[in-house]
């Protein structure tokens, strides 16, 4: 179909009286993101109700992509024709042409917006409805749930006429629950975990801890993919590396084995909450899973969150790993979260790790340990990379130009 347009219908949106116009701004902003790469377009966002001008565009990329913006309800591909009865009718000829494949049930659902438009609803279904039968004489109407539910808008500039209505991703518009910082490894969960936060308006950046030689630049890159995982839900996000060697080695010089994990954990959570701080967070999120390994513990929890008052999102804390890795591949982050690089949590994790630490001891372990001049050192060392939507689209442009 040659689509024109594309009506957003939003989704919890309705429910929010005096901020309803700042979430549709928000999420108007994220859908340019979203489409940043299909400059053609033009988005208008009206109160009840976004429209998306293809302005020739393909439809089929730009629905995929808006598919996965948080804040939309569902949304219809229309066609746009001339205000009278002969355009209407070249319309829908075109419409069932590409949608009826003789067994489908219909429908007619006129309204009108412009009431000095020639037919009453009424009469335009009378009317449309009999003409679909002189196209299709078999065909049957179902007033409940048919197979195709042929909507004509009368509006003032024209009329649009659709009949998919699209399921979208729902959820709150990103950025209208403030920021978080995503503690983001390479594995299975904290990419999940961003996903569930963007659903409910958190604007995420992701934090990611590096160890060079320990880990590797491979490592690196499967987490900035990670990261492009959940840019279309968004837009841009931005990537910041944390230089970590120096902090894990004097954690495996100076401390027993078993407070490894927890005094690591520990300097992470210290680190992401200064950077917090400085970029204006006002939460850290990550991909905890209650008992799914030894930091996980409740004890192992309350030893590392001592470091900072900062709430401390967990939205996977009470799934188990089934179901964190069904999300997983519905987002497609899984295949990639399984490739075999490690991160520095698995690298220096030590064979038993103390699943119930005590807080004395971690105390003690740590007057050993130059902990603000190693957190000032690796503030000063922050890599920041805003990654897009199209990264992976781009760098196979680029490698095809090449051949």
């Amino acid at each position: 179909m040659n689509y024109t347009e594309i009506m957003v219908r939003y989704g919890e949106l309705s429910t929010k009286g005096k901020n309803r116009r700042s979430f549709i701004r928000q999420l108007a902003d994220n859908v340019k993101g979203a489409l940043a790469a299909y400059p053609n377009l033009k988005i208008d966002a009206q109160r009840d109700r976004m429209h998306i001008l293809l302005n020739g565009e393909d439809s089929q990329p730009v629905i995929a992509r808006l598919q996965k913006v948080f804040g939309i309800q569902n949304f219809s591909p229309s066609l746009r024709v001339e205000k009278n009865l002969a355009a209407i009718k070249a319309g829908i000829a075109e419409i069932m042409a590409y949608a009826y494949t003789g067994n489908e049930t219909f429908k007619i659902n006129a309204k009108r917006s412009d009431h000095d438009f020639e037919l009453t609803s009424n009469e335009l279904n009378q009317t449309l409805g009999s003409y679909v039968f002189s196209l299709y004489p078999d065909i049957k109407v179902q007033m409940k749930m048919p197979d195709i539910n042929l909507r004509v808008e009368i509006r003032l500039d024209g009329v649009y006429l659709s009949y998919e209505t699209i399921k979208g991703a729902g959820g709150l518009p990103v950025g209208t629950s403030g920021k978080g910082m995503l503690m983001l490894s390479g594995g299975i969960d904290s990419p999940v975990a961003g996903y569930l936060a963007m659903k409910r308006g958190v604007e995420i950046e992701a934090v990611h801890f590096a160890s060079p030689p320990y880990t590797s630049e491979q490592a690196l890159q499967k987490a900035k993919d990670l990261t492009e995982k959940l840019t279309p839900y968004v837009g841009n996000i931005q990537f910041i590396e944390v230089p970590f060697t120096e902090i894990q080695e004097e954690i495996k010089n100076n401390v027993p084995q078993g407070y490894w994990m927890t005094l690591t954990r520990r300097m992470m959570l210290r680190l992401t909450d200064a950077i917090r701080e400085a970029r204006n967070g006002l939460v850290i999120i990550n991909g905890e899973s209650l008992g799914q390994v030894a930091s996980q513990t409740l004890q192992s929890m309350v030893a590392i969150n001592e470091v900072t008052p900062t709430p401390i999102i967990r939205p996977v804390v009470t799934m188990d790993k089934l179901e964190i890795i069904e999300i997983a591949q519905a987002i497609d982050t899984f295949e990639l979260a399984i490739q075999p690089f490690e991160d520095c949590c698995t690298i220096f994790a030590p064979p038993q790790p103390k699943t119930r630490p005590n807080l004395d001891k971690v105390h003690h372990y740590e007057k050993a340990l130059d902990i603000d001049g190693m957190i000032a050192r690796a503030l000063s060392g922050l890599k920041i990379e805003e990654i897009t939507p199209n990264a992976t689209e781009k760098k196979e442009a680029e490698f095809a130009d090449l051949l």
